[in-house]
């Protein structure tokens, strides 16, 4: 049996990791979301109307991209990948981009709590249940491949 790296993971792990990433972040950015709707003199259904809205928008872009990560996943040759592998490279830039902007957003003081409350909540969930999508495709590879 080849030994690998430490740092090389099977590449059903891999959806594991992005399960958990993307879990972690949603659930954090969502957290901001709500805070900020705790800042709110008054909570309207458009506001939640508008935070939903941003999560079908978001989430069946994320949708979208779960699928493409998860093919991507497995369609490696190799069974064993390394660690950070759960993105590609144009996904790591993308992240990198939208965290500091986030970040950077929301430290400038240029948009109202308001805008923080609805937009952030809707992403947050979205962001959150494509990590969840990861997790059922783990658990659903660990079942096929046991078929087999």
């Amino acid at each position: 049996m080849r030994r690998h790296p430490f740092y090389h993971v099977k590449k059903r792990t891999l959806l594991a990791v992005a399960g958990c990433v993307w879990l972690i972040a949603g659930l954090n950015v969502a957290r901001l979301g709500i805070l900020s709707y705790r800042l709110l003199q008054r909570i309207t259904w458009v506001h939640l109307l508008l935070s939903l809205a941003v999560f079908c928008a978001f989430g069946l872009m994320f949708f979208k991209m779960s699928i493409k990560h998860t093919k991507r996943i497995k369609g490696y040759p190799e069974e064993y990948r390394p660690l950070w592998h759960f993105f590609d490279i144009k996904s790591y830039c993308i992240m990198a981009v939208m965290m500091s902007g986030g970040i950077w957003l929301r430290s400038s003081g240029l948009v109202p709590d308001v805008f923080i409350a609805v937009f952030y909540s809707g992403l947050g969930c979205a962001l959150a249940l494509a990590g969840v999508l990861f997790w059922i495709v783990f658990f659903r590879y660990a079942a096929e491949n046991t078929k087999a």
